[in-house]
């Protein structure tokens, strides 16, 4: 372990781009490991790209791990601010014969892979700057954007490099495969190779987490690592996310990034339990955690070796679960934030709905709604028709099969006739007036409370009809049975 028995992860975006939920399940797992252990979790921003740097996906990483509830111990630390650090190592592997300086332009680099392809070669650095023997003087002097010079670490020609990985076991790489690779570019920053291990040193990492994309670059960090005489971490390369036709995990499997998920309406806390089991598992079947109970079981050995499937199905799923398991006042405020959203761009309830009206009435809606909800983003759907008294319903949908069009009108010309008279506005009382009604009509239940659920909601499907009756109200159902009686004549 590097410098110390204490547990240090950390987590290292670069802020190129959106968080995928590549990226976010690593976090995760750095995370969970170090709340396991009592340890230490770091942000680090990977930054030293400063031609692709973009300050809105910096503020997209740190807003998803707050959103998930993912708090550092250490942090942001951004590499960009340290850049002295990783031009003084470069300089003592050059003078350890680690590492020499290349002023190889880029029109020779690729002429050089042009003809290795016509010869049907791999293309690859030839190690051509070995030999030109610039000191550092001349890199001080000469060193521009017109005469641009790197720094490139000097790999042995033979030999296998081998390291352990704590998922893998023993891997090896050969040495002969490995071309001399730069360290630090010609603007004076680092590239990853060099910069992560200097910071690992430098913040006495004992574990990289990272995912299985970076298991061929390992052995470069190795080199360094040999090269410097620094001890090594240990590393764990979790396997990668695939979607569910086995492909690389991409925008066509689901949303890229955490963010978008709460977009959609989806919980943190079950995405980051839907995450956590991505190519880890527990021990056991169950799938429902808390956090607590994540944190508990996990352990490096319980990560998977192979290929994790992302299942969207599964995730909506989970999330409906987390979703039924808010009291009612929690999921009213939900709901209430949803149809806000939706009211701000002018969506489906905006020129309707008095917000009093709108707070009351989705306390009442929201006991109905629960079961059937799996994202929050499903809020507006599930309840627009509570607050509609004319939509437009097809004549064929009011018609239940083997019951003529006379008899559904006269059963609902006899449901504005109860509803009128009926004292005890409640659900059960409703359903028993109902069902009597059906009887004396010579229908059965279902015949009649079809084409009532048809008028009251449009749907075919809704929350059960007579909690929904009370909730829409004596003069709105009345209204919406008075339509479709229009509607049938």
């Amino acid at each position: 372990m590097n410098n110390t028995d204490k547990i240090r992860v950390r987590f290292a975006p670069s802020p190129t781009g959106n968080l995928h939920i590549g990226g976010v399940r690593t976090a995760i797992f750095n995370w969970l490991f170090a709340k396991a252990n009592n340890g230490t979790f770091i942000l680090r921003i990977e930054d030293t790209d400063r031609n692709r740097y973009d300050k809105d996906s910096e503020d997209s990483i740190i807003s998803s791990l707050n959103w998930l509830g993912i708090k550092w111990d250490e942090g942001p630390i951004r590499q960009s601010e340290k850049q002295e650090d990783y031009i003084k190592v470069a300089k003592e592997l050059i003078d350890g014969g680690w590492a020499y300086y290349d002023d190889t332009t880029s029109e020779e680099l690729e002429e050089l892979r042009k003809q290795q392809i016509r010869e049907k070669r791999p293309p690859r650095y030839d190690n051509r700057g070995r030999y030109k023997e610039i000191t550092h003087d001349q890199y001080n002097a000469n060193n521009s954007t017109l005469n641009p010079i790197v720094i490139r670490f000097k790999v042995p020609d033979s030999g296998a490099k081998p390291f352990y990985d704590e998922i893998r076991g023993n891997v090896s790489f050969d040495l002969k495969e490995i071309d001399d690779f730069v360290i630090l570019k010609s603007d004076g920053m680092p590239t990853y190779h060099l910069a992560h291990v200097v910071d690992d040193h430098e913040m006495k990492i004992s574990h990289i987490i990272r995912g299985e994309e970076w298991i061929s670059s390992t052995p470069r960090h190795v080199l360094i690592h040999d090269a410097l005489d620094w001890n090594l971490p240990k590393y764990v390369h979790v396997p990668l996310i695939l979607g569910k036709d086995k492909s690389k995990l991409s925008k066509r499997h689901g949303a890229e990034s955490a963010l978008e998920y709460k977009e959609k309406g989806y919980l943190p806390e079950a995405l980051l339990n839907f995450l956590a089991l991505l190519g880890w598992s527990p021990g056991d079947n169950k799938e429902i955690m808390n956090l607590s109970e994540i944190i508990e079981k996990f352990t490096i050995k319980r990560i998977l070796g192979h290929p994790a499937v992302f299942d969207p199905e599964k995730l909506e799923w989970m999330n409906g679960s987390y979703i039924r398991n808010l009291n009612d006042e929690e999921l009213s405020k939900y709901i209430l934030n949803e149809i806000n959203k939706e009211i701000k761009s002018g969506g489906l309830l905006s020129d309707s709905v008095d917000s009093n009206i709108l707070i009351s009435k989705i306390s009442s809606i929201t006991p109905l709604i629960k079961e059937r909800l799996k994202t929050f983003s499903e809020s507006s759907y599930l309840i627009e028709y509570f607050f509609y008294d004319n939509f437009k319903i097809e004549k064929e949908k009011l018609l239940p099969k083997k019951v003529e069009s006379f008899q559904i009108i006269e059963g609902l010309k006899k449901s504005i006739e109860l509803i009128n008279k009926i004292e005890g506005f409640e659900p059960e009382n409703l359903e028993v007036q109902f069902r009597k009604l059906a009887e004396d009509l010579n229908l059965k239940a279902g015949q009649l409370f079809f084409p009532i659920r048809i008028a009251l909601t449009g749907r075919k499907e809704s929350p059960p009809l007579f909690d929904t009756m009370k909730v829409i109200g004596r003069e709105s159902s009345i209204k919406r049975l008075d339509n479709a009686i229009n509607i049938l004549n």
